[in-house]
This record gives structure tokens, sequence and C-alpha cells, in this order.
């Protein structure tokens, strides 16, 4: 059962894809009426200080009428990236030399920015 007391769907098909601390979940599920739609869910690892962990979940659902746009978009998104910064990866955790400094003066989203009702919208799609 979910968090809302809800029955969650049977995969019909999955493939998990790790990594780091993340897992992405992509699954293939079914409507009452026996349509197929797609959840996409990020998984990622929390260690607390005591060092037990959880874990916080994120979820979208595609559906069939959706998907041709969907990949439309996602390939010209990530063509888009790979083509102004290339295939290496920049960041703090996975470049040795990368110079925090330079980008400490850029806008940060904070932890209560992310909490706010107006940043999260949360659907259950369980009664389709």
């Amino acid at each position: 059962m979910n968090n809302n007391g809800m029955m969650e769907k049977e995969e019909i098909f999955s493939k998990v894809l790790r990594a780091g601390r993340r897992t992405y979940f992509f699954d293939v599920r079914a409507t009452k009426a026996e349509d197929y739609y797609l959840t996409i869910t990020e998984s990622k690892k929390f260690t607390n200080d005591d060092g037990s962990f959880h874990y916080k979940k994120h979820k979208i659902y595609i559906y069939k009428e959706d998907f041709e746009e969907f990949k439309e978009i996602l390939a010209e998104t990530t063509d888009y990236i790979i083509r102004e910064k290339g295939n290496e990866v920049i960041s703090e955790r996975h470049q040795k030399d990368f110079k925090k400094d330079e980008y400490e003066n850029e806008p940060r989203v904070t932890e209560d920015q992310l909490k706010s009702p107006e940043s999260f919208t949360d659907i259950d799609f369980e009664d389709i």
C-alpha cells in the first residue's frame, strides 16, 4: 500500500537505472480500463547523522497520448545539453579541481522553497 492507503498498482514491465545515490525506476502499469501508462520514479538515498538512512522519492506519470511529444522534447533537451556542455560531468562532487567560490553568488533554491505548496503538486492518479 502507498501513503494514501490505496493499493499500488502492480508493475507489468520494469527497468531500473542505478546512478550513484539516485535510482530511477521506469514502470509500466495498467489503468482500470487495462490501458498502459509509464511511471518514472527517482529514489534518492540520504544518510542520517546516526548512520541510518532514508529515501526520498519523486514520481511522474506519462500517458500514451503524451509519449511521442515527451520523447521528442526529452531528446531535444538532452541533445542540447550534450551539444552545449559535452558529456563530461562538471560538478563539485565529480571534479577534483572544481572551484566552489566561482558559483557562490548564484541564486539557490532553499529547502523552504522546495517545501512550499507552490513548488509541489501532489496528484493521485489511482482513480484512472
